[in-house]
């Protein structure tokens, strides 16, 4: 992923807009509330199977980038490996970068 998607998705993770782990996603997608989620490229099966069943029941987009390592530095967590980003105007930033 690069530096300019992880500095995104730590103003998102200032600003209240970014959210982490899949339970935690899991109920923010149920809700409605996710716009964008973003799993890392070394997320375990069990984990990514679990988020997958509730990204496509919300219909929202996702995007596989990045190492746990690499984006929980970056939103001051450990060990994640789901995110979920709550403001559109983020997503499509974030979106934008990853594809360029």
């Amino acid at each position: 992923m690069n530096s300019k998607a992880l500095t995104l998705m730590g103003f998102a993770k200032k600003s209240g807009n970014l959210v982490s782990g899949v339970n935690t996603c899991s109920f923010n997608l149920s809700r409605g509330k996710v716009r964008l989620m973003i799993l890392a490229e070394d997320i375990s099966q069990g984990s990514e199977k679990k988020i997958m069943k509730e990204i496509r029941k919300a219909g929202v987009d996702y995007i596989k980038s990045g190492t746990i390592d690499e984006m929980s530095h970056v939103t001051g967590t450990s060990g994640r490996s789901v995110f979920g980003i709550l403001d559109r105007n983020f997503a499509e930033a974030i979106l934008k970068e990853i594809e360029s």
